[in-house]
């Protein structure tokens, strides 16, 4: 079997799966039950000065039979004293001494209160520091989580502070709720982080009760908008860490973040560059057992790839990750339809006909049987239909000669050419 070990940023894990700060890492209790289960790191719930959480707190969007698609949550940081949070991380990694425990920490925007809890968390025997600057709600309006994650010069100012106190590696989360993520992730780096975290959780409002005309959650009949998590954010997620992972300017690690619940979710961020990766809603929705699939299925993904560890996958497909405008113009594929697996469901003929290139015919047999075939010189290549195809293999994009290979900046530049 393939070596799942890590050494991201200098924190050593038994493999790349960590829990991510959350509910499900609220205490000892549950990050051991999670070590237990074969979690290879945690991230504690955020420590600071501990808050009041409301209650009614979760909202979940449920899409086409599949429930929890999309997660919602107002819940804040932890509300239990620091002292308690202190006391089961040493007992935590006592016990647990090849895992990894590291603390999220969040304080006001003073050096001193970062000095302070960056000296108390590293006492109590943790192997790293996740400053959080993504959270959106709550601790925003106190001036704390995106409220800082959203502004370069604080990301710098405050990660320089904890690294003057840290001892161990420090890694900086960053918020999504941004234009330009490598942005405040330059920020990290200019403020001397040790890695980077991506991405937090996405403002959102989860829904509206249209019984009562509530938000959903509600607290006595009011709302605020929450952090959006789950699979349905893990595009976003991706891209925000293939960007990072692409700029050369951005050159430390990085622990992926958003919608991870698979093995091959995690092979994904693994790819477009992160060393680790972090899970939450997933363990919310099915349990902390969720994590032994992760490892059998990454496992026999490696050793398919006929890779002898995890570190050799990572980052693999940074380098194919581009611009648009260096992408290749003359590339071309069509959707080609195989009668034999054909259903003759029609959804790839009304998606052409409806809404793409109208290059489906529904045509009949000598015998009278009706079947689609795809008019080629009219194919633009788009995927349509085979998207929306609910039958694997009975629409095939194939690649078609189509000329020598041209981008769109080359293009700029020949018609900039000055003529002989």
């Amino acid at each position: 079997m393939a070596d799942l070990r890590v050494n991201f940023a200098g924190i050593k894990a038994p493999n790349p799966f960590w829990l991510a700060s959350a509910p499900p890492t609220n205490s000892g209790y549950q990050v051991q039950r999670a070590f237990e289960a074969g979690w290879g790191g945690a991230v504690w719930k955020t420590l600071g000065d501990p808050i009041i959480n409301t209650s009614s707190r979760f909202a979940a969007m449920h899409f086409n039979g599949q429930r929890v698609a999309g997660f919602n949550n107002i819940e804040l940081i932890t509300d239990r004293p620091l002292e308690v949070n202190l006391k089961e991380i040493y007992e935590t990694k006592k016990r647990f001494p090849n895992h990894a425990v590291i603390a999220s920490l969040m304080v006001e925007p003073k050096q001193e209160k970062w000095h302070e809890i960056v000296k108390k968390a590293e006492a109590a025997g943790v192997d790293g520091l996740e400053l959080n600057f993504g959270c959106p709600h709550g601790m925003a309006e106190r001036g704390m989580g995106a409220a800082s994650g959203q502004v370069p010069e604080l990301v710098e100012k405050q990660t320089m502070w904890a690294k003057e106190a840290a001892s161990t590696p420090v890694i900086v989360k960053l918020t999504p709720n941004i234009t330009d993520i490598t942005a405040t992730a330059w920020a990290a780096v200019q403020g001397g982080a040790d890695a980077i975290s991506m991405i937090n959780t996405i403002n959102s409002l989860a829904g509206v009760d249209l019984d009562t005309w509530n938000t959903v959650p509600n607290v006595a009949g009011k709302g605020a908008h929450g952090g959006y998590c789950g699979p349905a954010v893990k595009p976003i997620a991706l891209n925000m860490v293939a960007e990072c992972a692409r700029n050369p300017e951005v050159n430390i690690p990085i622990s992926g973040i958003g919608g991870i619940s698979t093995w091959r979710d995690a092979a994904e961020f693994i790819l477009m560059g992160a060393g680790s990766v972090q899970v939450c809603t997933a363990a919310m929705h099915h349990g902390f057992s969720i994590v032994e699939d992760m490892i059998d299925g990454l496992n026999h993904y490696l050793d398919s790839k006929q890779l002898a560890s995890v570190e050799e996958l990572i980052g693999k497909t940074v380098p194919r990750y581009s611009n648009w405008g260096d992408l290749d113009l003359n590339f071309k594929v069509v959707a080609r339809i195989n009668e034999e697996t054909c259903i003759n469901c029609n959804k790839c003929y009304i998606a052409c006909e409806d809404t793409a290139h109208q290059c489906i015919e529904m045509l009949k047999s000598p015998g009278g049987n009706k079947f689609l075939q795809v008019r080629e010189e009219d194919c633009v290549g788009c995927n349509l239909c085979s998207i929306v195809c609910p039958v694997d293999g009975a629409i095939n994009m194939i690649e078609i000669p189509n000329g020598p290979p041209m981008t769109w900046n080359e293009r700029q530049k020949a018609i900039k050419q000055p003529t002989a």
